[in-house]
Protein backbone atom coordinates (compact mmCIF):
# COMPACT_ATOMS: atom_id res chain seq x y z
CA UNK A 1 0.00 0.00 0.00
CA UNK A 2 1.06 3.70 -1.09
CA UNK A 3 2.22 5.65 1.60
CA UNK A 4 -0.14 8.69 2.56
CA UNK A 5 2.02 11.96 1.57
CA UNK A 6 -0.73 14.88 1.17
CA UNK A 7 -4.24 13.58 3.32
CA UNK A 8 -6.97 15.99 1.25
CA UNK A 9 -10.04 13.64 2.11
CA UNK A 10 -11.33 16.25 4.64
CA UNK A 11 -10.47 18.50 7.28
CA UNK A 12 -11.73 16.52 9.63
CA UNK A 13 -8.70 14.29 9.44
CA UNK A 14 -6.89 16.84 11.76
CA UNK A 15 -4.68 15.33 14.36
CA UNK A 16 -4.68 17.47 17.89
CA UNK A 17 -0.94 19.01 18.03
CA UNK A 18 1.61 18.28 21.12
CA UNK A 19 0.21 22.17 22.20
CA UNK A 20 -3.73 21.18 22.32
CA UNK A 21 -3.07 17.48 24.18
CA UNK A 22 -1.22 19.31 27.07
CA UNK A 23 -4.30 21.59 27.08
CA UNK A 24 -6.38 19.22 27.26
CA UNK A 25 -4.61 16.86 29.81
CA UNK A 26 -4.26 20.32 32.16
CA UNK A 27 -8.06 20.86 31.51
CA UNK A 28 -10.06 21.47 34.77
CA UNK A 29 -13.11 19.09 34.82
CA UNK A 30 -16.34 18.84 36.04
CA UNK A 31 -20.12 17.02 34.79
CA UNK A 32 -21.32 18.88 32.54
CA UNK A 33 -24.52 17.38 32.31
CA UNK A 34 -25.24 19.17 35.70
CA UNK A 35 -23.96 22.28 33.95
CA UNK A 36 -20.39 22.41 36.54
CA UNK A 37 -17.72 21.54 33.79
CA UNK A 38 -15.53 25.40 33.93
CA UNK A 39 -13.98 24.29 31.08
CA UNK A 40 -17.20 24.01 28.75
CA UNK A 41 -18.73 26.65 30.24
CA UNK A 42 -15.63 28.99 29.03
CA UNK A 43 -16.34 27.60 25.28
CA UNK A 44 -19.65 27.92 25.75
CA UNK A 45 -19.59 31.62 26.49
CA UNK A 46 -16.29 32.46 24.36
CA UNK A 47 -18.04 31.11 21.56
CA UNK A 48 -21.34 32.77 21.89
CA UNK A 49 -19.59 35.83 22.49
CA UNK A 50 -17.61 35.76 19.10
CA UNK A 51 -20.62 35.22 17.22
CA UNK A 52 -22.89 38.11 18.82
CA UNK A 53 -25.07 35.31 21.38
CA UNK A 54 -26.44 35.33 24.43
CA UNK A 55 -25.48 31.63 25.42
CA UNK A 56 -23.82 28.40 23.63
CA UNK A 57 -23.95 24.87 23.67
CA UNK A 58 -21.06 22.50 23.51
CA UNK A 59 -22.26 19.09 20.96
CA UNK A 60 -20.05 16.02 20.15
CA UNK A 61 -21.03 16.92 16.46
CA UNK A 62 -21.66 18.90 14.06
CA UNK A 63 -24.60 17.58 13.03
CA UNK A 64 -26.14 17.18 16.46
CA UNK A 65 -25.69 20.59 16.69
CA UNK A 66 -27.47 21.47 13.33
CA UNK A 67 -30.11 19.25 14.70
CA UNK A 68 -30.89 20.90 17.79
CA UNK A 69 -30.97 24.54 15.92
CA UNK A 70 -33.41 22.57 13.98
CA UNK A 71 -35.36 21.61 16.14
CA UNK A 72 -35.68 24.86 18.18
CA UNK A 73 -37.25 26.80 14.98
CA UNK A 74 -39.56 23.87 12.99
CA UNK A 75 -42.48 22.13 15.25
CA UNK A 76 -43.56 18.44 13.57
CA UNK A 77 -45.14 18.55 10.08
CA UNK A 78 -43.73 22.31 9.29
CA UNK A 79 -40.63 23.12 6.75
CA UNK A 80 -37.45 24.06 6.47
CA UNK A 81 -36.10 25.00 3.05
CA UNK A 82 -32.07 24.84 1.92
CA UNK A 83 -30.01 24.36 -0.24
CA UNK A 84 -30.05 21.91 -2.97
CA UNK A 85 -26.25 20.83 -1.52
CA UNK A 86 -26.91 21.43 1.71
CA UNK A 87 -25.09 19.38 4.52
CA UNK A 88 -28.32 19.53 6.37
CA UNK A 89 -30.33 17.83 3.67
CA UNK A 90 -27.48 16.09 1.84
CA UNK A 91 -24.99 14.59 4.52
CA UNK A 92 -27.30 14.28 8.27
CA UNK A 93 -28.55 11.26 7.02
CA UNK A 94 -32.36 12.48 6.67
CA UNK A 95 -32.19 13.31 10.33
CA UNK A 96 -34.47 16.38 10.32
CA UNK A 97 -37.69 13.95 9.80
CA UNK A 98 -36.37 10.84 11.53
CA UNK A 99 -36.07 13.12 15.04
CA UNK A 100 -37.98 15.95 14.13
CA UNK A 101 -40.82 15.22 11.60
CA UNK A 102 -39.41 17.95 9.75
CA UNK A 103 -40.00 18.29 6.09
CA UNK A 104 -37.73 19.89 3.76
CA UNK A 105 -37.60 21.93 0.23
CA UNK A 106 -34.44 23.13 -1.66
CA UNK A 107 -33.69 25.80 -4.18
CA UNK A 108 -31.11 25.41 -6.82
CA UNK A 109 -27.80 27.09 -6.36
CA UNK A 110 -24.49 27.36 -7.85
CA UNK A 111 -21.36 26.37 -5.98
CA UNK A 112 -23.89 26.65 -3.07
CA UNK A 113 -23.57 30.54 -3.16
CA UNK A 114 -26.57 31.95 -1.70
CA UNK A 115 -29.41 34.06 -4.19
CA UNK A 116 -31.71 35.61 -1.90
CA UNK A 117 -34.28 34.90 -4.71
CA UNK A 118 -33.52 31.01 -4.25
CA UNK A 119 -35.31 30.67 -0.78
CA UNK A 120 -37.64 33.57 -1.07
CA UNK A 121 -38.47 31.85 -3.65
CA UNK A 122 -40.14 28.62 -1.14
CA UNK A 123 -40.79 30.42 1.75
CA UNK A 124 -44.19 29.77 2.09
CA UNK A 125 -46.31 31.49 5.27
CA UNK A 126 -50.08 32.36 6.08
CA UNK A 127 -51.64 29.10 3.97
CA UNK A 128 -53.60 27.49 7.21
CA UNK A 129 -54.66 23.95 6.08
CA UNK A 130 -53.33 23.82 2.49
CA UNK A 131 -50.01 23.93 2.70
CA UNK A 132 -46.54 22.91 4.92
CA UNK A 133 -45.50 26.19 6.05
CA UNK A 134 -42.25 27.39 5.97
CA UNK A 135 -40.53 27.63 9.87
CA UNK A 136 -36.96 28.00 8.99
CA UNK A 137 -34.32 29.13 6.19
CA UNK A 138 -30.76 27.27 6.48
CA UNK A 139 -27.67 28.44 4.94
CA UNK A 140 -24.12 27.36 4.83
CA UNK A 141 -20.84 29.55 5.55
CA UNK A 142 -18.36 28.23 3.86
CA UNK A 143 -20.29 25.83 1.69
CA UNK A 144 -18.45 22.45 1.57
CA UNK A 145 -20.01 20.57 -1.27
CA UNK A 146 -20.02 24.23 -3.24
CA UNK A 147 -16.47 24.15 -2.97
CA UNK A 148 -15.79 26.50 0.27
CA UNK A 149 -18.00 29.03 -1.09
CA UNK A 150 -18.04 31.78 1.11
CA UNK A 151 -21.90 33.50 1.28
CA UNK A 152 -22.12 37.27 0.63
CA UNK A 153 -22.85 38.92 3.90
CA UNK A 154 -25.40 41.23 2.17
CA UNK A 155 -27.04 38.49 0.65
CA UNK A 156 -27.44 37.32 4.24
CA UNK A 157 -28.87 40.47 5.03
CA UNK A 158 -31.18 40.43 2.09
CA UNK A 159 -32.73 36.98 3.38
CA UNK A 160 -32.80 38.16 6.93
CA UNK A 161 -34.56 41.40 6.49
CA UNK A 162 -36.87 39.23 4.39
CA UNK A 163 -37.47 36.50 6.72
CA UNK A 164 -38.39 38.83 9.77
CA UNK A 165 -41.09 40.10 7.97
CA UNK A 166 -42.24 37.02 7.39
CA UNK A 167 -42.14 35.47 11.00
CA UNK A 168 -39.66 32.85 9.52
CA UNK A 169 -36.18 31.99 11.07
CA UNK A 170 -32.84 31.46 10.37
CA UNK A 171 -29.83 29.25 10.89
CA UNK A 172 -26.88 29.10 10.02
CA UNK A 173 -25.06 26.04 9.65
CA UNK A 174 -21.30 27.65 9.85
CA UNK A 175 -19.16 24.34 10.62
CA UNK A 176 -16.61 26.11 8.64
CA UNK A 177 -18.19 29.55 9.24
CA UNK A 178 -14.03 30.25 10.41
CA UNK A 179 -12.50 30.37 7.16
CA UNK A 180 -15.64 32.41 5.87
CA UNK A 181 -14.38 34.99 8.59
CA UNK A 182 -10.67 34.33 7.43
CA UNK A 183 -11.45 34.95 3.66
CA UNK A 184 -13.57 37.86 3.74
CA UNK A 185 -12.78 39.74 7.15
CA UNK A 186 -16.14 40.25 7.62
CA UNK A 187 -16.46 39.80 11.48
CA UNK A 188 -18.07 36.70 12.75
CA UNK A 189 -20.28 38.89 15.16
CA UNK A 190 -21.21 40.48 11.94
CA UNK A 191 -22.40 36.68 10.36
CA UNK A 192 -23.97 35.79 13.31
CA UNK A 193 -26.31 38.05 14.26
CA UNK A 194 -27.85 37.69 11.56
CA UNK A 195 -29.26 34.45 12.29
CA UNK A 196 -31.17 32.82 15.54
CA UNK A 197 -29.07 30.20 15.93
CA UNK A 198 -25.72 29.42 14.79
CA UNK A 199 -23.68 26.09 14.56
CA UNK A 200 -19.99 25.71 14.09
CA UNK A 201 -17.55 23.01 14.19
CA UNK A 202 -14.12 22.70 16.46
CA UNK A 203 -12.68 19.60 14.83
CA UNK A 204 -12.32 20.54 11.16
CA UNK A 205 -9.89 23.37 10.08
CA UNK A 206 -8.92 24.55 13.72
CA UNK A 207 -7.61 20.86 14.38
CA UNK A 208 -9.77 20.01 18.01
CA UNK A 209 -10.59 16.11 17.98
CA UNK A 210 -14.10 16.61 18.23
CA UNK A 211 -16.91 19.07 18.82
CA UNK A 212 -19.06 21.55 17.82
CA UNK A 213 -20.85 24.89 19.55
CA UNK A 214 -24.47 25.92 19.01
CA UNK A 215 -24.93 29.52 19.90
CA UNK A 216 -28.23 31.21 20.48
CA UNK A 217 -30.38 33.22 22.84
CA UNK A 218 -29.86 32.08 26.53
CA UNK A 219 -34.02 30.55 26.22
CA UNK A 220 -32.77 28.36 23.46
CA UNK A 221 -29.68 27.18 24.67
CA UNK A 222 -31.30 25.94 27.52
CA UNK A 223 -34.28 23.98 25.11
CA UNK A 224 -31.15 22.78 23.45
CA UNK A 225 -29.66 21.57 26.13
CA UNK A 226 -32.78 19.50 27.35
CA UNK A 227 -33.11 18.02 23.59
CA UNK A 228 -29.27 17.41 23.62
CA UNK A 229 -29.86 14.98 26.56
CA UNK A 230 -32.48 12.86 24.92
CA UNK A 231 -30.97 12.53 21.64
CA UNK A 232 -27.69 11.07 24.15
CA UNK A 233 -25.42 13.72 24.06
CA UNK A 234 -25.34 14.67 27.17
CA UNK A 235 -21.40 14.47 28.90
CA UNK A 236 -20.02 14.21 31.72
CA UNK A 237 -16.40 15.57 32.09
CA UNK A 238 -16.24 16.59 28.91
CA UNK A 239 -13.48 19.63 29.43
CA UNK A 240 -10.75 17.50 28.53
CA UNK A 241 -12.11 18.31 24.70
CA UNK A 242 -13.22 21.61 25.57
CA UNK A 243 -9.93 22.89 26.23
CA UNK A 244 -9.06 21.49 23.08
CA UNK A 245 -11.51 23.69 21.26
CA UNK A 246 -10.23 27.03 23.17
CA UNK A 247 -6.83 26.26 22.03
CA UNK A 248 -7.72 25.51 18.36
CA UNK A 249 -9.59 29.23 18.50
CA UNK A 250 -6.61 30.38 20.20
CA UNK A 251 -4.01 29.20 18.06
CA UNK A 252 -5.43 27.99 14.82
CA UNK A 253 -7.54 30.37 13.71
CA UNK A 254 -5.94 32.86 11.77
CA UNK A 255 -3.87 30.21 10.36
CA UNK A 256 -6.85 29.21 8.29
CA UNK A 257 -5.58 31.67 6.06
CA UNK A 258 -2.70 29.62 5.30
CA UNK A 259 -5.18 26.24 3.76
CA UNK A 260 -6.60 29.13 1.84
CA UNK A 261 -3.52 29.58 0.00
CA UNK A 262 -2.27 26.35 -0.61
CA UNK A 263 -5.76 25.64 -1.62
CA UNK A 264 -5.51 28.20 -4.60
CA UNK A 265 -1.85 27.19 -5.37
CA UNK A 266 -3.25 23.81 -6.25
CA UNK A 267 -5.89 24.87 -7.98
CA UNK A 268 -3.73 27.25 -10.03
CA UNK A 269 -1.76 25.01 -11.29
CA UNK A 270 -4.79 22.49 -11.93
CA UNK A 271 -6.27 24.79 -14.39
CA UNK A 272 -2.89 26.01 -16.18
CA UNK A 273 -2.52 21.86 -16.87
CA UNK A 274 -5.64 21.28 -18.11
CA UNK A 275 -8.36 24.24 -18.57
CA UNK A 276 -11.73 23.67 -17.77
CA UNK A 277 -11.04 21.63 -14.61
CA UNK A 278 -11.48 24.50 -11.90
CA UNK A 279 -11.80 27.82 -12.20
CA UNK A 280 -9.17 29.22 -9.40
CA UNK A 281 -10.74 32.20 -9.01
CA UNK A 282 -13.87 30.40 -6.92
CA UNK A 283 -11.54 28.85 -4.65
CA UNK A 284 -11.99 31.12 -1.59
CA UNK A 285 -11.10 29.24 1.00
CA UNK A 286 -9.63 25.71 1.69
CA UNK A 287 -11.47 22.85 -0.35
CA UNK A 288 -11.09 22.56 -4.26
CA UNK A 289 -13.96 20.58 -6.46
CA UNK A 290 -12.72 19.38 -9.44
CA UNK A 291 -14.17 18.49 -12.51
CA UNK A 292 -11.95 15.83 -13.74
CA UNK A 293 -14.88 15.02 -16.73
CA UNK A 294 -12.87 18.51 -18.40
CA UNK A 295 -9.71 16.32 -18.77
CA UNK A 296 -11.81 13.29 -19.70
CA UNK A 297 -11.43 10.59 -16.42
CA UNK A 298 -14.21 9.97 -13.61
CA UNK A 299 -13.97 10.93 -10.18
CA UNK A 300 -13.01 7.21 -9.39
CA UNK A 301 -10.27 6.27 -12.01
CA UNK A 302 -8.57 10.60 -10.55
CA UNK A 303 -9.15 9.26 -7.18
CA UNK A 304 -7.49 6.04 -7.31
CA UNK A 305 -4.67 7.66 -9.52
CA UNK A 306 -4.11 9.94 -7.22
CA UNK A 307 -3.74 7.22 -4.07
CA UNK A 308 -0.91 5.77 -6.44
CA UNK A 309 1.07 8.88 -5.36
CA UNK A 310 0.35 8.98 -2.12
CA UNK A 311 -2.48 11.28 -2.28
CA UNK A 312 -6.23 11.15 -0.87
CA UNK A 313 -8.90 12.94 -1.65
CA UNK A 314 -12.89 12.28 -1.84
CA UNK A 315 -15.17 11.99 -5.06
CA UNK A 316 -18.37 13.81 -4.54
CA UNK A 317 -20.11 13.29 -7.84
CA UNK A 318 -19.40 11.04 -11.31
CA UNK A 319 -16.70 13.69 -12.11
CA UNK A 320 -16.08 15.59 -9.15
CA UNK A 321 -13.16 15.44 -6.81
CA UNK A 322 -12.85 17.73 -3.76
CA UNK A 323 -9.53 18.22 -1.96
CA UNK A 324 -9.61 20.02 1.45
CA UNK A 325 -6.54 21.95 2.97
CA UNK A 326 -5.96 21.58 6.85
CA UNK A 327 -3.27 22.44 9.14
CA UNK A 328 -1.57 18.70 8.83
CA UNK A 329 -0.84 19.75 5.07
CA UNK A 330 1.92 21.33 4.48
CA UNK A 331 3.69 23.10 1.42
CA UNK A 332 5.76 20.17 0.76
CA UNK A 333 2.51 18.04 0.73
CA UNK A 334 0.80 20.76 -1.70
CA UNK A 335 3.68 20.10 -4.44
CA UNK A 336 3.22 16.77 -4.20
CA UNK A 337 -0.45 17.03 -5.12
CA UNK A 338 0.38 19.56 -7.45
CA UNK A 339 3.04 17.28 -9.64
CA UNK A 340 0.11 14.22 -9.21
CA UNK A 341 -2.69 16.10 -10.46
CA UNK A 342 -0.78 17.66 -13.07
CA UNK A 343 0.72 13.90 -14.30
CA UNK A 344 -2.99 12.61 -13.92
CA UNK A 345 -4.79 15.11 -15.54
CA UNK A 346 -2.52 15.45 -18.27
CA UNK A 347 -2.06 11.84 -19.28
CA UNK A 348 -3.94 10.65 -21.92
Amino acid sequence: MTDVVADLLSDTLTRPTLAMREAMANADVGDDVFGEDPTVRALEEHVAGLLGHEAGLFTPTGSMANQLGLRLHVAPGRELVADQQAHVVRAELGAAAVFSGITSRTWASERGLLDPAGPMSLVTTGVGPYQVETSLVVVENTHNFGGGTVQPIEAIREVRAATTALGVAMHLDGARLWNAHVASGVPLADYGREFDTVSVCLSKGLGAPVGSVLVGSADAMAEARIWRKRYGGGMRQVGILAAAGLHALEHHLERLADDHARARRFAEACAAAVPGVIDPATVETNIVVLDVGAAGTTSAAFVEALLAHGIRTYAVGPKAVRLVWHLDVDDAGTEAAIRAAREVLTTD
